[in-house]
């Protein structure tokens, strides 16, 4: 074994070594033997010391990201021992690295960025996996075991009005009957209970009261790729939901005085009273982050067209206040000459700024997107007053691993992944050379200038939509074609009129002087609102599809990870698999039966003869919540038909019968339609004709379809079903689930792609 020189790796590490140069460590290397294992070893460290040296490898916002990845191995991972496992995996690629390159030994200078970097990925990983099991075990509450109608005493915990919904909601603290640990339940409570005093005075946070409720256990997804309430209500200490049925007695108002939660009840009225209309609903969720006032037809062509996120308090708003703030304070301490030559006037600016922010973050009501982006502007301004470089991955790493420290499930939600996906485009995007290029200072006329400004945002909007997408089709199974062309205009008319007006309504109502300012916004809102009718009526403004795999959204993840956090052309080889993503998204199967959890729902896509999909359902229901979702893991936007009223369907008073062909085969089905007695024998027969049987009940053993017989015994433990016939494969909901406290199904068993409960014969 010869000797090398040791060079360190932040000299020239992307280039070629000059000539008569030394070599560097990765072109010679220090060979353990002339081959064999230990030589394509050390060759593979060398290969990926280089490669972290040339693409500007960073260690913080790759801790970040393997910090969420441990978070998510915890939710995908079904079992405790895997849990266990993963968090040893973690240490042991820790303690390898430590051990394979020790300290002051020759490898010490030679592997630093590699042992470094696995060092800290497997240590950061372990910790994720620790942080969400010790998250979930402490604030988990276990849901009531069945649905109780009860009586209830309790202390408002929080109160949400919800004005479009006629309701209010409130949080309470109950100790249910026969136990004596105290629960956190959330109950509905609508309006017309108060009949046309409204609701009482004292019924706010820390009164007490009385009411009757049904109160039902949270609700686990309806189908496979559904929103999962029951988790969402675990991580917020939910025990139970329900709808009050008879009055609310008031036994103790709440203290007078002003709380956070009063003040943005009482600004959101405040904006209402003086906006009308819609538009009005829209400034109070700008000013208060209050949307239970928005109609649904208005937050649904919001949705549609794309400009959702600006309903929800995010960068753009905390951005604004921040900006405006900041700006403001500069330039009213800059009139003050005897101030300005004292004080380093940036810096006292922030201070103003970070308070703005952080009050502005609190007001309405400190949710995830709020408090990320009230990290990051606070970073901002902390970069600002020290004169370093304020638009960084760093920045974006730090407030990312803050919001995952203190709430770690917000991980594998929608608002915490679209946000930061946003962000990290914007950075990726804005410190790309192409785009510095570009934008670079330059003497040129003003209207160049301008529209050079004006591509960077068209650019700027594409970029974020294609970020977004693939997070939105995951979790909302949709996809907007108009949404970068309605934000050119949006984003601008938000960030500059709307929010700006808003905020100077507000200080200037002190004198009774803000009408001009609330006209304005009026009119600024009602072209937002116009623009998001406008997109959303466009044909093909939304896309439909199936629940895409969790490996084509980590192709996806993987891919615009790669894009971002890399530099050079290396950062390009992240396009290969959101190409391999995309065809994977585009090849998603629609399933061809959908079966609720309870039974009781049960939707079947048709081929229709124009080429299009259509949907019938076993029932025509009333719950937009039953009906969207089994629209959109369809893939199907014209409204379902109803099983009887199709042509392709038998009907008696209590069994449906349904021939399809998929994949060649025809296939039978027997959908339960009512829990009329039918003859054991009759159902026996019946049931040895069909393929499928399904029913919100249990059926006797008797009942041996050749396939499937997904009744309530067996839906109990395996949840919702997706079906594709053609391939004869099995989705379930608690394929997903595993040793997770909010699961309330029983363990399920798989061969080969079929899934059924233990010890039956449900599947033959």
């Amino acid at each position: 074994m010869r000797d090398v020189p040791i060079i360190p790796l932040g000299d020239d590490p992307g280039g070629d070594a000059a000539e008569g140069s030394p070599a560097r460590p990765w072109q010679t290397g220090t060979r353990l033997s002339s081959g064999g294992a230990g030589a394509i070893g050390s060759r593979l460290a060398d290969a990926a010391e280089a490669f972290l040296a040339r693409a500007g490898f960073d260690r913080a916002p790759w801790l970040a990201v393997v910090l969420a990845a441990g978070i998510a191995a915890w939710f995908v991972l079904p079992q405790l021992w895997q849990w266990c496992a993963a968090i040893a995996a973690g240490l042991g690629l820790a303690l390898g690295a430590r051990l394979l390159w020790p300290f002051g030994s020759a490898a010490d200078e030679t592997r630093a960025h590699l042992r470094g970097a696995l060092i800290a990925c497997g240590l950061v990983f372990a910790l994720g996996v620790a942080l969400i099991w010790a998250r979930s075990a402490i604030v988990g509450a276990a849901p009531i075991k069945a649905p109780m109608l009860a009586e209830i005493d309790g202390h408002v915990l929080a109160r949400e009005d919800e004005p479009a919904e006629g309701r209010l909601r409130l949080t309470l603290a109950v100790r249910l009957p026969g136990e004596e640990a105290a629960r956190k339940v959330r109950v509905n409570v609508p309006f017309a209970a108060f009949g046309e005093t409204g609701a009482p005075p004292g019924l706010a946070e820390g009164a007490r009261v009385r009411l009757r409720a049904l109160l039902m256990p949270p609700a686990s997804p309806m189908l496979p790729g559904a929103y999962d309430f029951a988790r969402a209500a675990w991580f917020k200490g939910l025990s139970a939901t329900g709808t009050m049925v008879g009055p609310l007695v008031v036994l103790r108002p709440a203290k007078a005085g002003w709380g956070l939660a009063r003040l943005q009840r009482a600004l959101a009225a405040h904006v209402r009273a003086r906006v009308d209309g819609p538009a009005g609903t829209i400034a109070a969720a700008f000013a208060s982050g209050e949307r239970g006032s928005i109609a649904p037809a208005d937050e649904a062509a919001m949705r549609d067209s794309g400009l959702t996120h600006l309903l929800s308090i995010s960068g753009l708003h905390v951005s604004a206040v921040i900006g405006a703030a900041y700006l403001a304070m500069l330039r009213l301490l800059a009139l003050w000459p005897a101030l300005a030559l004292r004080l380093r006037l940036p810096l006292v600016a922030a201070g103003g700024g970070a308070l703005a922010g952080i009050g502005y973050t609190l007001l309405t009501g400190a949710e995830v997107p709020t408090v990320r982006s009230c990290l990051a502007a606070l970073l901002v301004l902390g970069a600002l007053a020290l004169g370093r470089e304020a638009l960084s991955l760093r920045m974006v790493a730090v407030a990312a691993a803050a919001v995952l420290l203190l709430w770690p499930e917000s991980a594998i939600g929608p608002s915490f992944q679209m946000s930061f996906a946003a962000v990290l485009a914007i950075v990726a995007l804005a410190t790309s050379a192409p785009v510095r290029a570009f934008m670079a200072a330059r003497d040129e006329p003003w209207w160049r200038r301008l529209l050079r400004q004006v591509a960077m945002l068209f650019a700027t909007g594409v970029v974020i939509e294609l970020a977004l997408m693939p997070i939105v089709l995951f979790h909302f199974h949709r996809a907007g074609a108009y949404g970068a062309l309605a934000n050119v205009v949006a984003i601008p008319l938000v960030t500059f009129v709307a929010m700006p007006m808003i905020a100077l309504g507000l200080v200037l109502d002190l004198a009774g002087l803000g009408a001009p300012c609330w006209w304005v916004v009026e009119k600024a809102l009602d072209l937002l609102l116009a623009i998001a009718r406008f997109t959303a009526a466009q044909a093909g403004a939304v896309t439909l599809i199936p629940q895409i795999s969790r490996a084509t959204i980590a192709l996806f993840v993987v891919g615009a990870l790669w894009l971002g956090l890399w530099r050079g052309r290396v950062r390009l080889w992240g396009l290969v698999p959101i190409a391999a993503a995309s065809l994977m998204a585009a090849m998603t199967p629609i399933p061809d039966v959908l079966i609720a959890g309870d039974g009781r729902q049960v939707g079947i896509t048709l081929r229709l003869a124009d080429g299009g999909r259509g949907l019938v359902v076993l029932r025509d229901s009333r719950s937009d919540y039953v009906r969207d979702n089994f629209m959109e893991l369809a893939g199907v936007r014209a409204d379902p038909v109803p099983l009887a009223s199709w042509p392709g369907a038998r009907c008696s008073s209590a069994f449906c019968a349904v021939r399809i062909v998929r994949g060649g085969q025809a296939w039978n089905l027997l959908i339960a339609l009512s829990r009329f007695q039918v003859p054991e024998r009759a159902l026996a027969a019946a049931c040895a004709e069909a393929d499928i049987v399904v029913a919100d009940r249990r059926l006797p053993r008797s009942c041996l379809p050749r396939w499937l017989k997904a009744d309530r015994r067996y839906l109990a433990a395996s949840g919702g079903l997706a079906i594709d016939l053609s391939r004869r494969e099995i989705t379930s909901v608690a394929e997903t689930q595993g040793a997770h406290g909010w699961w309330r199904g029983s363990t399920v068993a798989r061969r080969g792609d079929l899934a059924w409960p233990s010890g039956t014969d449900n599947l033959r």
